[in-house]
């Protein structure tokens, strides 16, 4: 409880008999201490057991008695008992507050026993009351010492439960399905075993992020938990019932960084795996210089061509080799019309616009493509092949 400061021999004396004398009646303090704290607040019972809680208190108690009348250089053997029990009443769960109300409950029952045994000495209760300022000082001292050792107890564990959290998570992203990992992950990240989910993967520079984003995507109807991986970001996605990709995309829009992919809807933790991949293959329908959020289920010819990196360099090959041979700003051309063209649904005069020339100038260059592939874009077959072709040059090849 503190470190006396006596003026005389004498008044050390006096002072280490009232110690003395008071260590005498410790265990019916402990009880009195336990008894008006359960009083006061019940949980102490529920969280720290009775027999334990005796022991502890009374160990504190000792210790801070003894500390009293101790010399002024002794070891501070109350502020180290203080240290390990913050810490272990973070561990226990007991509030900070309820943990610092007791150690200004025990000062106060020290404090009123030692006055009480020296009001029939007026010599020692005069000493006593020249150490109160010591003696209180010495309870703040030891309250502090084990609420920061609480809070950095608190933290650890925090941090500790974070990892084993992200752990979890990033075990259901790499495909882990087994029945225990979905039910810790369910119960220590608070989502549905069988809920609804979409992940996005973005790809972003670390360098060029200003500002976190996280906070922006928040929205009703979706609940965002992010990883962050070596080149992208991870988002699983708790959809509520209702809340579809188009809201996603849009809630996504403008607001990440892009590109980025979304996977089709999955239903339950044990599909995070699946969901990620798909999210990834969207991901790779994008162009290099892309900024697009793109959907899996609006890229599916794009992802079965960046999914077969062998047959679309074939169909590279085999439907494009004509133009290949090109000049690249000759061949850029031509390929730039035919994506126009496609844009705009087969619309000559729509795509001129966009290209600003003339409809008869794409006409003439859509020609040249049929020449030099041996199809013809007004036959079906002939049309899908070259537009994979396309997506397998511009995704595969090309960038």
């Amino acid at each position: 409880m503190g470190r006396r400061r006596p003026r005389t021999g004498e008044d050390w004396e006096l002072l280490a008999r009232a110690c003395t004398t008071l260590l005498e009646r410790l265990p019916e303090l402990v009880d009195e201490h336990l008894r008006e704290l359960h009083e006061f607040e019940p949980a102490y019972g529920r969280i720290v057991p009775y027999d334990q809680h005796w022991q502890e208190a009374h160990a504190a108690m000792r210790i801070g008695i003894e500390m009293i009348s101790a010399p002024r250089n002794s070891p501070r053997r109350d502020l180290e008992h203080a240290e390990e029990t913050g810490r272990r009443r973070a561990e226990q769960g007991l509030p900070v507050e309820l943990m610092v109300h007791a150690y200004r409950h025990a000062g106060h029952l020290v404090w009123e026993a030692l006055i009480e045994g020296a009001t029939a000495a007026p010599a020692q209760l005069a000493t006593l009351m020249q150490s109160a300022t010591i003696v209180w000082s010495a309870v703040d001292a030891q309250a502090d010492t084990a609420s920061e050792a609480y809070r950095a107890t608190e933290r650890e564990l925090r941090r500790r439960t974070d990892e084993q959290l992200q752990a979890l998570l990033d075990a259901l992203l790499q495909g882990q399905r087994s029945p225990e990992v979905v039910a810790r992950a369910s119960a220590g990240l608070d989502l549905p075993e069988q809920g609804r989910y979409a992940v996005v993967v973005l790809r972003c520079d670390r360098r060029e992020a200003s500002e976190a984003f996280h906070r922006r995507v928040q929205g009703s109807g979706a609940r965002f938990l992010w990883r962050m991986g070596a080149d992208c970001e991870v988002g699983v996605v708790s959809l509520a019932e209702g809340t579809g990709l188009d809201a996603l995309a849009e809630l996504l829009e403008g607001r990440c960084p892009g590109p980025g992919g979304i996977s089709p809807v999955v239903v339950g933790l044990a599909e995070l795996g699946r969901a990620r991949r798909l999210a990834e293959l969207a991901l790779r329908t994008c162009p290099p210089d892309s900024r697009q959020i793109v959907r899996l289920d609006r890229r599916m010819a794009g992802a079965l061509v960046v999914g077969q990196p062998e047959l679309a360099g074939l169909l590279v090959t085999d439907v494009l080799g004509g133009l290949l041979e090109l000049d690249p700003p000759d061949r850029a051309i031509l390929l730039e019309t035919l994506d126009v063209w496609l844009d705009c649904e087969g619309s000559a005069g729509r795509a001129a616009g966009r290209l600003y020339c003339h409809r008869n100038t794409v006409f003439n260059r859509l020609r040249r493509l049929e020449q030099l592939t041996s199809r013809s874009l007004s036959r079906p077959r002939d049309l899908t092949e070259m537009t994979l072709a396309l997506d397998a040059f511009r995704l595969t090849l090309a960038g």
